[in-house]
């Protein structure tokens, strides 16, 4: 049964009519498959995902083809026969094809002009990625992004073409594999033409702007990972980076277009002040350090600490205690602890140490660094038969 692709037709259409050819339950429960005789709904492929809306009444969660068949997944069964009427989700299928064409005039741009093929495209939820089978920089990536919004916003026509066999052969165009029988060709002109079967804006000036989010190596590290956004999902993203710069302009007492300045002082200051702390820190620990001088073995239980500073506290009253040092920091049910015993092997009193009170941690020779799920009573009693 051949369905016909109202969505190749006018990928503005946004409501039409069809007849039901099929219905039959899907392999979820809930979830029904019907084909149409015609559709406007986008089957996901090519890296779009599909279209959502309702059909006779009920929600279309997702679509597919099946050979010449489209394939509706709907929330409830219609009738063989039937005539029905069918809305797109509008709002999502024009995010699809703003992302879309953007990324066509960006892959093209890229392809033609660095000599490379796009070897994978994503539309995902939030953003956009691309993989490249070339080394790109950022500053590649952004060169690229300003020459694509510039020919954004030139507005040029976008051309569908459905070649025949001969002038396809003679057609120069952008494709990830070998392709036969009807060839859908999508002419950005000047900026790219590629075999393509998602859906696309009439002028380029509807994508509106392009936003080149990060730019790094794939996997196997030979090639290159664009991520952007496109149109809405773009001016989204610069607001909500406005929003955010306003939020730390007014933090910090300035100006939402020098948070950068604002942060670095603001950083500067912070590590300044960690700096004072630290060596507060080693005089106060050095205080009490010297209060178990020769006293042989020390627990000792603190408030909440880093584990840096346990483990300093630590090793400065084992250098003096002449025993073994053990610090507690933390709260019941929650502490860091650091152990130490100056030319005595603890492995094993450790493991018993984390067994008794529910540790996790450990170390070698004669310090050992964890966590504890124990309270201060239960911890004291295993330290006095220790």
């Amino acid at each position: 049964m051949e369905t016909r692709k109202l969505y190749y037709e006018d990928a503005y259409m946004t409501e039409f009519d069809a007849g039901v050819l099929g219905c039959e339950p899907g392999k979820q429960e809930g979830v029904w498959l019907i084909t149409l005789d015609q559709t406007a709904f986008y089957p996901e492929g090519g890296g779009q995902p599909a279209d959502k809306g309702s059909l006779g009444g009920v929600s279309v969660t997702d679509v597919h083809e099946k050979g010449e068949s489209v394939v509706h997944y709907c929330t409830g069964p219609l009738e063989p026969g039937a005539r029905v009427h069918g809305c797109i989700d509008w709002e999502r299928r024009f995010d699809h094809m703003q992302q879309h064409s953007g990324e066509h005039v960006v892959s093209g741009m890229i392809c033609f002009g660095l000599h490379c093929d796009n070897i994978g495209f994503h539309l995902g939820e939030k953003t956009v990625t691309i993989d490249f089978n070339t080394q790109m920089s950022m500053e590649d990536a952004l060169a690229i992004e300003e020459k694509a919004n510039r020919y954004i916003w030139e507005n040029h026509g976008v051309e569908i073409l459905w070649p025949t066999a001969e002038e396809l052969e003679q057609l120069y165009y952008r494709s990830k594999k070998e392709l036969s029988g009807k060839v859908r060709i999508v002419n950005f002109p000047g900026a790219d033409i590629c075999a393509c079967c998602g859906t696309h804006v009439n002028f380029t000036g509807e994508v509106g702007l392009v936003k080149i989010l990060s730019c790094g190596r794939i996997k196997d590290g030979t090639g290159s990972r664009l991520e952007l956004v496109c149109g809405q999902r773009a001016l989204d993203y610069l607001n909500e980076n406005w929003r955010q710069n306003q939020l730390i302009g007014r933090e910090l007492c300035g100006k939402f277009d020098d948070t950068a300045r604002l942060v670095t002082h603001a950083k500067e200051e912070l590590i300044e002040a960690k700096m004072k702390i630290s060596a507060m820190e080693e005089k106060l620990f050095g205080y009490m350090a010297g209060e178990y001088a020769g006293k042989g073995d020390v627990l000792l239980i603190e408030e909440e600490m880093s584990p840096d500073s346990v483990r300093k506290l630590c090793v400065m009253i084992g250098s003096v205690c002449g025993g073994r040092a053990a610090v507690f920091a933390g709260k019941d049910g929650s502490y860091k602890y650091a152990v130490c015993h100056q030319d005595h092997e603890i492995r094993d009193f450790v493991k018993e140490m984390n067994t008794a009170l529910n540790g996790r941690g450990g170390g070698k020779g004669g310090f050992a660094q964890g966590s504890a799920a124990a309270d201060k009573n239960t911890i004291e009693s295993f330290f006095k038969t220790a």
